[in-house]
């Protein structure tokens, strides 16, 4: 995977290197994908869906923040149509995106509503607190549209008295779905 400088710092993110592997995977962003985003915050994840999909739509709520996603995606080689809005989600996401991710959990029901009347293939949701993941992962089923919910903590080492112990990540819960035509599936 081709590495993501992020020179512009956002207070907050960017979503682990890990985690956007695992994300990139459920994802499978072709060529010919239209791929959105909910809260770009660093940009992190909108350059490499940016290198995978034809176009990116990708929103954030916070001038500030829009500003640094464009500031990181100048600094990297994004192929991509991008296109970075600054609207809080679901107003300015497109009617026609193949797959979503939801970065935070501010309106994820509104958001969710939208990727079902639009029919998104393929929806990813990350969250960083269990009682969000819990009332997600229920908006998820109300809607028909979860396949699986995946937790995971990354935890790297370091050199500690000549051997090597571990720092641990928080947990992520990841909800993987979609709300394309789905008849006929079991």
């Amino acid at each position: 995977m081709a590495h993501v400088s992020l020179p512009h710092d956002a207070k907050a993110g960017p979503t682990k290197p890990e985690v956007r592997a695992v994300l990139l995977d459920k994802l499978a962003l072709g060529p010919d994908d239209h791929f959105a985003e909910v809260g770009s915050c660093t940009g992190a994840v909108t350059i490499q869906a940016s290198r995978r999909a034809g176009r990116v739509t990708a929103l954030e709520r916070k001038a500030s923040k829009v500003a640094t996603t464009r500031k990181n995606l100048a600094a990297n080689d994004a192929a991509a149509d991008v296109t970075v809005r600054e609207a809080e989600a679901p107003d300015g996401l497109p009617d026609d995106a193949d797959a979503l991710f939801l970065g935070g959990s501010r309106n994820y029901e509104a958001i969710l509503d939208h990727a079902v009347e639009t029919e998104v293939d393929r929806i990813v949701m990350n969250v960083s607190r269990l009682e969000v993941a819990g009332s997600a992962t229920e908006a998820f089923r109300e809607r028909e549209i979860l396949d699986e919910v995946v937790q995971f903590q990354v935890s790297h080492g370091y050199e500690l008295a000549g051997a090597t112990s571990f720092d641990a990540e928080n947990p992520v819960y990841m909800l993987v779905g979609g709300a394309g035509n789905r008849e006929g599936e079991q």
